[in-house]
């Protein structure tokens, strides 16, 4: 089991539009969450999913590619992702593997 955990610098006064953008198209996928900083660098929006696989997260990403929304989430809400790189100044991604 993984944590894929999306990390994201947020443009000043972008930070709540970006989560509620994430939070709109991934609040209907399960294992997945957003978070905002409570005591962090200011301007901190992270996406955390659980995956069983990377095989799973690549197909997940392959979807992307080619404009399909992930299984669970809401179509609709997924047009909304066109425009979210415009409101970040950078960002980083980090998998974790779950110890058992």
């Amino acid at each position: 089991m993984l944590i894929i955990r999306d990390t994201f610098t947020a443009k000043p006064g972008q930070a709540s539009k970006l989560a509620k953008v994430f939070k709109s198209v991934f609040g209907s996928v399960p294992n997945a969450r957003v978070m905002t900083d409570l005591v962090s660098e200011f301007n901190t929006v992270v996406l955390e999913q659980e995956m069983k696989s990377l095989a799973e997260y690549e197909e997940m990403i392959e979807g992307y590619k080619t404009g399909k929304p992930a299984p669970g989430m809401n179509a609709d809400a997924f047009e909304q992702m066109k425009g979210y790189t415009d409101l970040y100044l950078t960002g980083r991604r980090e998998i974790f593997q779950i110890v058992d």
